[in-house]
């Protein structure tokens, strides 16, 4: 009798092991589960609205990088150009003032060529035919940026309508089974947060990618009119004295 109670007290101990090995084994099942699920797969529960923001990333990322590189190679300065400029100016060769601007292709060297290339005309004139340049340099660098103010604004709208086009799907699912549970809503709502998280990222990186290039167009402007006007005092001088 003794052995046989023991092996009976035995019993629920053995079941208890079983059980929490089993559970433990489940757990480690779902946790490998969850960690094999990818970011891409994870991205694409956000519902219909997500394939639209990829598409809006893509093209933001291409515009800041095209951009990027458009600005840079525009605004790219040779600080002894303007020196060379002046000091041909100053000896009265014009002609080798005009080839040293032809030497550089910047958006500098454009504008300066533009004012040496008509000197002996009127001053304001001069004056004007530069600014004109100047406008249409940064108009050039300008182009493609209205793209990345568009995605700032529409990409988070996107993202809300797709988190509420989501709420609405999971109401009618409730209305339709009468099954109203935490899963069946907080797996629904999650879905579609990812939605509105993946508008805001893509919104946010293509408004910083707008404000920084015309960050970097406005202090590139500063300095062309500063070049402007060291150009036409030059040119004034002759008559001055």
């Amino acid at each position: 009798m003794t052995i046989l109670n023991f092996i009976l007290q035995a019993n629920p101990v053995t079941d208890s092991i079983a059980n929490a090995a089993a559970n433990a084994a489940a757990a480690t099942t779902d946790v490998s589960v969850t960690e094999n699920i990818s970011y891409l797969d994870f991205l694409l529960k956000g519902g219909i609205m997500i394939y639209p923001l990829i598409v809006l990333l893509f093209f933001c990322v291409y515009v800041i990088i095209e951009r990027y590189l458009s600005i840079k190679k525009a605004t790219k300065q040779d600080n002894n150009l303007l020196s060379e400029v002046k000091m041909q100016l100053k000896t009265g060769r014009i002609d080798n003032a005009l080839m040293a601007c032809n030497r550089d292709a910047s958006a500098s060297g454009n504008i300066l060529r533009s004012g040496v290339a008509i000197i002996g005309r009127p001053i304001g004139e001069i004056e004007s035919v530069m600014e004109q340049t100047a406008n249409v340099e940064i108009g050039q660098m300008e182009k493609g940026l209205g793209y990345l103010g568009l995605i700032s604004g529409i990409a988070p709208i996107l993202g809300f309508i797709g988190t509420i086009s989501g709420v609405i799907k999971i109401f009618h699912t409730i209305s339709n089974t009468g099954n109203l549970n935490i899963q069946t809503i907080s797996g629904g709502l999650y879905e579609k947060m990812i939605s509105s998280g993946a508008g805001l990222v893509v919104g946010v990186i293509a408004y910083c990618g707008y404000h920084l290039f015309n960050m970097m167009i406005d202090a590139y402007t500063l300095k062309i009119q500063r070049q402007t006007l060291e150009l036409i005092n030059v040119i004034q001088e002759p008559n001055g004295h």
